[in-house]
């Protein structure tokens, strides 16, 4: 688990009437009744569905969102959790929205089958920030998302370069159901195809499951001892099991020394970087869990507030694409090796500064 977990999460509170906080004698208690207050917040509740709590890269982000929520950005209701599990997500969503959310940020899992859920939402007239994935179908607020296709490209080209095009790598997929784990997928294997075809590509597909990972890498290094390289599309699922792995077989050799597989990763969590730092894995591409709770919070507050959105730059380095159904915050997501590991801009460098 992560060092930064916070204790206790800022659940919503119901706001005490005028006349209940007239009675109260002292300034500060009367500035205690209007804390979190709807005025400050686009005059609504927001509902907030965390997607799973088994990763390092969702732990984060949660803990991030609290944080958020602690120093007044939304007026949110009690956190809620779907488990990786779409029946869930819709339940919790109902649930939240008979508490009275005006607004709902989520990041399903399952990109196709929320698309029932999203059209509930939109007949009535409540607005979706959805964080991390995009819906295939249905409308949305906003997407508050890295370019996952250049996720892939980046991996493929770095891959590619350090092994100067040549040998044999395989790739852990995550769920294809996901469009995350589709544009990864895609992208990764389009690059490779295309600038390094003297690269063989073993696709290992995951579901996002540590432990099948884990099976079909030992399956793939007893048929290819030699293998030269590894992607990883989520280091906060795979990263532990197949450090673990590789370490048993005797294969996890420092960066730079003979028989070590190069590996590059996605999420820029802190173990990854420390697994930088000591040699173990090459790179990662940081997705910027702190901004995605950040942002995710401010959209959902922009809705509240009636504001319309348009593609184009955003002052915070990112663009805004329109899609099907809304528009995308592109968020940068660095490529992160032993040059840049220790830079203090990076979100999991930032960590125990935040306690």
């Amino acid at each position: 688990m992560l060092r930064n977990t916070v204790g206790r999460a800022p659940f919503g509170r119901h706001r005490t009437t005028a006349a209940a906080c007239a009675v109260l004698l002292s300034a500060a208690a009367l500035a205690g009744c209007n804390r979190g207050g709807g005025s400050d917040s686009g005059g609504g509740k927001v509902g907030i569905d965390l997607p799973r709590s088994d990763t390092d890269f969702w732990n984060s982000y949660q803990s991030y969102i609290q944080k958020d929520i602690e120093n007044g950005a939304v007026d949110a209701l009690p956190l809620t959790n779907s488990q990786n599990d779409i029946g869930k997500l819709a339940s919790n969503v109902q649930a939240l929205t008979d508490q009275g959310a005006k607004a709902i940020v989520m990041a399903p899992q399952d990109t196709g089958a929320v698309a029932e859920t999203l059209r509930r939402l939109s007949d009535k007239k409540i607005p979706v920030v959805s964080v991390d994935t995009r819906p295939d179908k249905g409308k949305v607020y906003m997407v508050v998302r890295a370019d996952n296709v250049a996720y892939g490209t980046k991996a493929c080209e770095y891959l590619g370069g350090q092994l100067k095009g040549k040998g044999t790598v395989a790739e852990f997929e995550g769920d294809l159901s996901s469009i995350n784990g589709r544009d990864r997928s895609r992208a990764f294997k389009s690059c490779m195809d295309k600038k390094y075809p003297g690269i063989k590509v073993i696709e290992l597909a995951t579901d996002w499951k540590g432990d099948v990972a884990s099976s079909k890498l030992q399956s793939t290094l007893a048929a290819n001892p030699h293998l030269d390289g590894l992607y990883m599309q989520a280091g906060g699922v795979f990263l532990a099991p197949t450090l673990s792995l590789l370490q048993q077989k005797h294969l996890l050799k420092p960066a730079g020394t003979k028989g070590h597989i190069t590996i590059i990763s996605n999420d820029g969590i802190p173990q990854e970087l420390d697994a930088i730092r000591k040699g173990q894995i090459d790179a990662t591409i940081s997705q910027p869990a702190d901004l995605y709770a950040k942002y995710a919070l401010t959209y959902a507050k922009d809705a509240l507030e009636g504001k319309k959105q348009k593609a184009g730059p955003t002052d915070h380095d990112s663009t805004i694409v329109k899609i099907p159904g809304g528009f995308e915050d592109q968020l940068p997501a660095p490529l992160v090796t032993r040059k840049n590991v220790d830079d203090p801009h990076l979100w999991a460098n930032q960590l125990d500064k935040k306690k």
